[in-house]
């Protein structure tokens, strides 16, 4: 038997991070140190945090049957990262279930052809559940080749700052000592 503890609505409630494809990530970087050598997030750790994210699996009332994700925006697909000669070699496939419909493109020429969103999009869709909620997930990424996006106001903002923008520990350390000063 399960119980809701408090107020959970406030937890169900969907937030919006921003991440970006090329900036240089010390946790998600391949390379730890010297720290001018970490590298961009390589598109598989990359794909993976966001579908962590997408899932809900970082809030504590996570359950697999419910939607209880956030939304992702991410920007500067068109440098995304990876090792390897992935980029050439790597093959997606498509089928209709006809004979002799198989139909292949490398992720280079899907990248040129479509962008490195949906590069990014078929990462994370193959990471994701394949469940009915797969859709409603896929939904609320929302993924873009340049900087420039729309839902710059719907970003967490902490101390008039967004999370994860260069300088905003600064600002989180300057509520903190506000809020000492208070107490």
């Amino acid at each position: 038997m399960s119980q809701n503890l408090g107020l959970t609505r406030l937890a169900y409630s969907r937030v919006w991070h921003h991440v970006s494809a090329s900036a240089p990530h010390p946790t998600l970087s391949t390379i730890k140190s010297p720290p001018e050598a970490i590298t961009p997030p390589s598109l598989g750790r990359l794909a993976s945090r966001i579908a962590v994210l997408l899932m809900g699996k970082h809030k504590p009332i996570w359950d697999p049957s419910t939607d209880c994700g956030d939304y992702v925006v991410v920007t500067d697909c068109a440098a995304l990262y990876t090792t390897g000669k992935k980029m050439w070699r790597k093959q997606y496939y498509r089928h209709n279930t006809r004979p002799g419909s198989l139909q292949q493109i490398s992720m280079d020429a899907l990248k040129d052809k479509f962008g490195g969103a949906e590069v990014l999009r078929k990462a994370v869709s193959g990471m994701l559940p394949k469940n009915r909620l797969r859709e409603k997930r896929l939904a609320r990424l929302k993924a873009f080749e340049g900087e420039a996006h729309p839902y710059k106001k719907n970003l967490i903002h902490f101390g008039g700052k967004v999370v994860g923008a260069p300088g905003w520990e600064a600002a989180v350390r300057a509520v903190r000592e506000g809020d000492k000063d208070r107490l």
